[in-house]
């Protein structure tokens, strides 16, 4: 659930992807294979902790020298503008607390110090599932100003970023695809996760929440403690109120809030229905605009269904396939105001808006070319939304593909589940649970979010009152994850809750 920005095309592409065992390297300076250090080489390297030979004897450290998992200068903190003063460390977390044999997993958390004396830590958490830290790099601006005078701290969950992945080899930095997956290695990865082997089962919501927990309760810093998730975030940040409650937490800010587990209606098997619901809202506020029902020349509903559903148009866009672009424009709010063009140059052939559409979805996703390891780790979402966010597990591709028949828009398809589900892990006693208490809480929620729809969020708000002082702010033509798209309503309702402790507007934007 970014609950992903990852689109329907792209997923599908990647349904039988990975996630490997990052190596302990630093975060890469870029995506180019001919610009800056080679992400596997800086990764090799720094010596992993355990790189040590068995019979050579260790010093004692000095009394005053810094532990192994303090924090320190990141190794690519020149590398990139955005990385420039960062520090990093490496925590080692048990695998699985019931099995201990089963060893540890090494977590990949980056600090961003505050200018100055820190009124206390912002702890950053990222979508996904599959979704690493790195995905919030590109946005340290807004964040800055949301949470001013905070240190941010950002971790990369278990299986994805630089933390312990997934797969132990498919996607290493230095294996063929990177942390991508390329050609057989997206096959041994699928294998590996449906024998259901104790490790790969491990690698669960509730073992990240006690990650969490572990690594706020390591690295606590003086002053206020706020914990702040997006989208799957969400998800994390509430399970780790229930399984493992920090001991110290003063303010929770929640955007895009995932809808109730173990509902029916909004799980991932229904995404595509929710995007098309989401994208008619769209075609229907075009409707309502005189201009822009007269640029259709009628109904911009009925012009989108036969553009869709149309073979010969369906040649005008990337792969064959308008359902999932036009779902994809619906998650950036510039893309989004692209559609009723996008629909006219399908209609009348023209192929320019497309093109024009394209480009801004590859301008969205080149904000991440600076850190590879910011990549979906397909396993790793595919695992979590199969084994605790998918109400229909029995659900077939074929299936899924004859519910998207008659849809305009569509979002990442159920059907790609189908392979992982054989490795889902069955879901534990805290599923569907709510924390007990909450401190003071923030929502900020899109009502034109296609990912983490409006309605599921204020289901899953229902749940929270009764747990502490929950605030909420409608997002008026909001997409998911907030702070990427809709960064001045997130930085001011954030800052007024934050730094002034006082309940933001109740609508924002519009």
């Amino acid at each position: 659930m970014r609950m992903g920005s990852l689109g329907a095309a792209a997923v599908l592409a990647l349904a039988a992807a990975s996630t490997a065992l990052a190596a302990p390297g630093p975060a890469p300076a870029s995506a180019s294979a001919s610009a800056g250090p080679d992400p596997a080489k800086d990764a090799r390297s720094r010596p992993h902790p355990e790189a040590k030979h068995a019979e050579e004897p260790q010093a004692a450290p000095p009394p005053d020298s810094p532990a192994p998992d303090d924090f320190a200068p990141c190794d690519d903190a020149e590398t990139a503008p955005a990385l420039t003063g960062s520090l990093c460390a490496r925590f080692q977390a048990p695998l699985s607390p019931e099995n201990p044999d089963l060893g540890q997993v090494e977590l990949f958390v980056r600090k961003f110090p505050a200018e100055g004396r820190a009124k206390g830590q912002a702890w950053l958490i990222a979508g996904g599932p599959g979704e690493s830290g790195a995905s919030l790099y590109p946005f340290l601006d807004p964040l800055r100003t949301a949470f001013a005078g905070y240190d941010l701290i950002v971790p990369d969950h278990r299986g994805s970023g630089l933390s312990t992945r997934l797969c132990p080899d498919q996607e290493a930095a230095d294996s063929p695809g990177g942390y991508a997956l390329e050609g057989k290695e997206a096959a041994a990865c699928l294998a590996l996760v449906q024998a259901k082997g104790a490790r790969a089962q491990a690698f669960t919501i509730s073992n990240a929440a006690r990650d969490l927990s572990a690594l706020m309760a390591r690295y606590k810093g003086g002053g206020r403690t706020v914990l702040y998730g997006v989208s799957y975030g969400t998800q994390l940040v509430l399970r780790t109120l229930v399984v493992a409650p920090p001991a110290k937490l003063d303010a929770v800010v929640l955007d895009s809030l995932a809808p109730p587990e173990g509902d029916n209606d909004w799980d991932v098997s229904h995404r595509p229905a929710i995007a098309d619901a989401v994208g008619r809202k769209v075609l229907a506020e075009c409707d309502a605009w005189a201009d822009c029902h007269t640029q259709l020349g009628g109904s911009a509903l009925k012009t989108a269904e036969w553009v869709a559903s149309d073979p010969k148009r369906a040649a005008a866009f990337p792969d064959r396939k308008p359902k999932p672009f036009l779902g994809a424009l619906l998650d950036d709010p510039e893309a989004r105001t692209l559609i009723p063009d996008v629909v006219v140059g399908a209609r009348d052939g023209k192929p320019e808006a497309i093109d024009k559409a394209k480009a801004r979805l590859e301008a969205v996703d080149q904000r991440l070319a600076a850190y590879p390891q910011a990549r979906l780790s397909v396993p790793l979402a595919a695992l979590i939304d199969a084994s605790e966010n998918d109400a229909r597990p029995d659900l077939t591709r074929k299936q899924a593909d004859a519910e998207t028949k008659d849809l305009i828009f569509t979002a990442s398809a159920p059907g790609w589940l189908a392979g992982w589900a054989a490795g889902a892990y069955p879901r534990d006693d805290v599923f569907g649970k709510t924390p007990a208490k909450l401190p003071p809480t923030l929502v900020l929620q899109g009502d034109l979010d296609a990912r983490t729809p409006y309605e599921g969020a204020m289901a899953r708000l229902d749940q929270l009152k009764g747990a502490g002082k929950v605030s909420l702010v409608t997002v008026k033509g909001g997409a998911n994850g907030l702070l990427m798209t809709q960064p001045d309503c997130f930085t001011a309702s954030v800052g007024l809750f934050i730094d002034k402790r006082r309940a933001p507007p109740a609508t924002c934007g519009g």
